[in-house]
Order: structure tokens, then C-alpha cells, then sequence
């Protein structure tokens, strides 16, 4: 609904609307690494569905204002993304193991832990969001990193990064988690000029020291 009635506004006013669409859109991708071409291998009635599907239906959206009325819309598949003034426990993975390795707790890495996905720093995506913005294409653009990280690497980079004594515990799978993910960033590339330069080893410890100072902050005040 939020988006039908900015939709409406940009129709009304004559302004560009950029949509911060999701790699959730490919589901549980039978297509590695998924291009924009890719229609995704999405469960309608699964636990996430509701987020695949909104951001999805947002889409259709978005190209239907585009086509039917004419607005200016930019359509961005935003892939996972980590960096400073995250809120620390918003259940994305990489704040998860950076809280978890700071306050000295087991990071907990779901199923076996050979999932894949791909961080991108902050700064990459707005560079991203920006050079979409004012380019003339459409989309959709995938915008993340292709640097591809099974679970266990990312809480192996993250022990390195905060904690190397860190331990890592198991537990069982949530239901319909996507298997791997990784961007096709070519269409980024050669039409926006866009990729990231910042790596998950360079990124992470500045979100690191973001998060020490707010972790242990949080500790002494409660404490």
C-alpha cells in the first residue's frame, strides 16, 4: 500500500520514484548467480512469502505506473548488505555474529551452514542507488556484491575480524531459506557503471567498531 500511494504521488507531482526492490524477489533460485532476467522460484504460501511476494507485487507496481501513466520509476534488487548504524538486533546475519562475537556469545549459524549469500558495505549501495537514480534505465539492476560466502566463512571472517576464541553453535533451519545467493551484476556494469569496491574483509571492521562502541555502551548502561 505504501508503494501504490508513493506511486500515486510521483504521478502527480512528476517525480522519479526509485523502488528498493530485494534479491528476495528470486526466491530459493534454481538460476546461480541470478540475472534480472531470472522470474525466481518463489513458495506463495511460505513463512517468508509475505516479503518475497509484497516486494514482488511492489514491482509489478512500479512497471505498471511506468507503462500506464508514464512515470519515471528506478527498480533496484538490493542484495544483502552490513555496515555501520545497523540496529544490532535486527536478525540479519551479519549483525547477528558481530553482536554475538562481541558480547562473547556462540554464533549461531542455522542448517550446516553452507548457504551462501553476498554482503555489499553500505557505501556501495548508495553509490548504486545514486548512479541509478540519475541514469535514464529503468531496471530492474541488481545492486550487491558478487563476493559469494557459505554461512560458516562469514563466521570465520567475523571471529577473525572480532574475536578468534569465538565458538559456533548449530541450530535446526528456518523453513525456506534460500539456498544461494549471488548477483549477476553485469547489467549494473555496463549500463550504470556501477560496482562495488569495498570487500566483506575491508567492510567489516567498520561496522565492527560501530557496533563495540554501541554494544558496550548498551552493557554499562544496563549494567
Amino acid at each position: 500500500m505504501g508503494t501504490l500511494n508513493m506511486l500515486g504521488l510521483a504521478k502527480r507531482i512528476g517525480a522519479r520514484f526509485l523502488l528498493t526492490s530485494t534479491s528476495e524477489v528470486y526466491g530459493d533460485p534454481l538460476e546461480h548467480p541470478q540475472k534480472e532476467t531470472y522470474w525466481g522460484n518463489v513458495n506463495p504460501i511460505g513463512v517468508r512469502s509475505c516479503y518475497d511476494e509484497g516486494k514482488r507485487t511492489a514491482e509489478t507496481l512500479a512497471m505498471d505506473y511506468h507503462r500506464g501513466a508514464d512515470v519515471e520509476v528506478r527498480i533496484a534488487r538490493i542484495f544483502n548488505t552490513y555496515g555501520p548504524r545497523m540496529c544490532i538486533d535486527d536478525g540479519r546475519v551479519v549483525s547477528n555474529f558481530v553482536a554475538q562475537a562481541i558480547r562473547k556469545e556462540p554464533l549461531t549459524v542455522y542448517g550446516d551452514g553452507k548457504q551462501t549469500r553476498s554482503f555489499q558495505y553500505v557505501s556501495d549501495l548508495v553509490s548504486g542507488l545514486i548512479m541509478l537514480m540519475e541514469s535514464e534505465h529503468v531496471g530492474p539492476f541488481n545492486l550487491g556484491n558478487p563476493g559469494e560466502f557459505t554461512m560458516l566463512e562469514l563466521a570465520e571472517v567475523v571471529k577473525e575480524t572480532v574475536d578468534p576464541s569465538a565458538t559456533i553453535e548449530f541450530r535446526s533451519n528456518t523453513a525456506d531459506d534460500p539456498h544461494m545467493r549471488k548477483p549477476d551484476i553485469t547489467k549494473a556494469k555496463d549500463l550504470l557503471n556501477w560496482e562495488p569496491k569495498i570487500s566483506l574483509r575491508e567492510g567489516l571492521p567498520l561496522m565492527v567498531s560501530d557496533f563495540r562502541k554501541r554494544v558496550l555502551n548498551d552493557g554499562n548502561n544496563s549494567g
